[in-house]
């Protein structure tokens, strides 16, 4: 609380106070009953306390001198800061701003002048639950997944989206991967990304990037499900899982750099909210008014499976009849392709032919290529779904969860976790392994990773109940075309899965010449290069990550 005490006797024998102790002369303007116990026992943190609070006091007075409106605060405030004698006012505004006064302009515009997160209020410029009428969401389906469709097209035939980024700027030339699996940029029409197009100018501040991915992400998949609820009770019944491995990377970075040559005055409020992998969860209940569980999965690589997995068994527990899930990740940076780099985990032999780096199965292979995007699904309790007379594309019979128990980064040679994994799914399925009719495999195409899952793959489907011999196992990969997404491959990957399901179509993996190695190990049919047409009834999509957790899903065709 700012508050006047007792009026200065004259402005020189504050200074003389000033000079022998700075606490009692900031005391003078200050209650010093407001300061924290911790702080006051502490003569020297008091001090610096009442300097800081002080130091507002004067903003403040600059403020009114040059004119500038002051927004009151409700009545009980204003009782707590009435004008003092010396002409000191307190605060008047509904949120404390401690900027310079040439940083206050800067402050209205992004309408983030907050000495604390709890102070962020709802106004005008921050989401507030609405129904779907006032955000006018609707059209045709056609129109709003427009970008599955056509990420899907390209994908059947055969086209690849990783790029060279070395011309992105100095310190991406300097590393030694320079490909990526970049979102495109363009517009919407042609199913590239502009953010001006999907999101208000105070969405896109409020939210990191691979918030706003999923954001738009979970727009195309409610109106493709045709669930736009209104009723409470459906808002209730909805929740949102939305999970990322990473993260705002560039954020931490970006933001340590300016406080390195600022201090914390440089630092923005949303910073913290911005970071927070729940947020993304958060802002998607916000805009849709969705009151069901809002939760948010960070397991590396295995996130967007996990996400889906989850909110699944939500549903199958009764938390929700309708769930929003999936994975989006946004951390093409030079700091994050350094990280892996340098845990040699990446691709740096095919700088020049980026179409051609990441290889899933193939004897070349020699790392992965960083991606970015969002998936997200809706899934819906069947008998609800069927009610409304909902599109089903297929059903989730079985979440198969293990660990290898083993390394931070590098999988069991045996493969033994991802085999697990993808037995309990059968188990929990009630299927047999002959059952499985494709596998879209985590291959990241890396040479420990692909080797260890190949291996899970064939004892476990050449094993009991399974498959005569291992040609007859349909295997493929589709990082070849999107390279890896890290906390949303596992989402995105669901949905290649069960749109090959919905098409009889398996996708291909693409730069696959020469499986290996040893050749002799990799004998079954991994859909190379050209994209087959076969019937799917059943299918697992798999999901592995750094600390050894592997998860796997199983769908049944309907």
């Amino acid at each position: 609380m700012l508050a006047s005490t007792t009026k200065p006797r004259n402005p020189q024998s504050v200074r003389k106070r000033q000079t022998r102790s700075p606490t009692a002369s900031y005391s003078n303007i200050l209650d010093t009953s407001s300061v924290p116990p911790a702080v006051a026992r502490d003569p020297r943190r008091k001090s610096a306390w009442l300097k800081a609070r002080a130091q507002s006091v004067r903003n403040r007075v600059l403020q009114r001198d040059s004119g500038d409106e002051f927004v009151d605060f409700p009545v009980e405030r204003r009782q707590q800061c009435q004008r003092a004698d010396d002409g000191v006012y307190g605060p008047k505004r509904k949120r404390s701003a401690f900027v310079k006064e040439q940083e206050l302009k800067y402050s209205r515009e992004d309408r983030a002048g907050t000495p604390h997160i709890s102070e962020l209020q709802p106004d005008e410029d921050v989401v507030a639950p609405l129904s779907v009428e006032e955000l006018r969401i609707g059209g045709e389906a056609e129109a709003v997944a427009r970008s599955v469709r056509q990420t899907w097209k390209r994908l059947i035939d055969g086209h690849c989206g990783i790029v060279s980024i070395k011309d992105r700027s100095p310190e991406f030339a300097l590393l030694p991967s320079r490909v990526a699996a970049l979102v495109p940029e363009g517009k919407k029409e042609d199913g590239k990304w502009d953010p001006n197009e999907h999101l208000s100018p105070g969405d896109q501040r409020r939210m990191a990037r691979f918030a706003q991915y999923a954001m738009v992400a979970s727009e195309e998949a409610l109106n493709d499900a045709g669930w736009l609820p209104k009723k409470e009770e459906d808002l209730e019944a909805t929740g949102v899982y939305m999970g990322s491995g990473i993260g705002s990377l560039d954020e931490v970075y970006d933001t340590t750099i300016a406080y390195e040559k600022g201090g914390y005055r440089k630092v923005s409020p949303l910073f913290v909210p911005r970071l927070l992998i729940n947020l993304a969860a958060g802002h998607i209940s916000m805009r849709y008014g969705f009151k069901g569980p809002n939760h948010a999965a960070t397991t590396a690589c295995t996130t967007g499976a996990h996400s889906i997995g989850d909110a699944s068994r939500l549903i199958q527990f009764g938390d929700a009849d309708v769930m929003i899930a999936g994975g989006s990740e946004s951390c093409i940076h030079p700091l994050a392709i350094s990280g892996f780099a340098r845990a040699r985990s990446l691709a740096t032999d095919f700088n020049d032919r980026p179409t051609e780096s990441s290889r899933p199965f193939d004897r070349d292979r020699d790392g992965f290529v960083i991606g970015e995007g969002a998936g997200v699904v809706v899934l819906e309790e069947f008998e609800h779904a069927k009610k409304r007379g909902a599109k089903i594309y297929a059903e989730i019979v079985g979440y198969g969860l293990s660990s290898d128990a083993y390394h931070m980064t590098a999988p069991r040679e045996d493969g033994q976790g991802p085999r697990l994994a993808m037995k309990h799914a059968l188990r929990h399925a009630g299927l047999k392994p002959g059952t499985v009719d494709y596998i879209n495999a985590h291959a990241t195409s890396t040479p420990l990773g692909d080797a260890a899952e190949n291996r899970a793959v064939k004892e476990l489907l050449l094993g009991e109940n399974g498959k005569s011999k291992a040609s007859e196992i349909n295997v493929s990969s589709t990082k070849g075309a999107i390279g890896h997404l890290l906390g949303a491959a596992g989402s995105v990957e669901a949905i290649f899965t069960v749109l090959g399901m919905h098409h009889n179509i398996l996708p291909p993996t693409l730069n696959l010449s020469n499986p290996g190695e040893p050749a002799v190990d990799f004998d079954c049919n991994y859909v190379a290069n050209v994209a087959q047409q076969h019937t799917v009834n059943v299918a697992l999509s798999n999901s592995f990550g750094f600390g050894g957790t592997n998860a796997s899903i199983c769908f049944r065709k309907l």
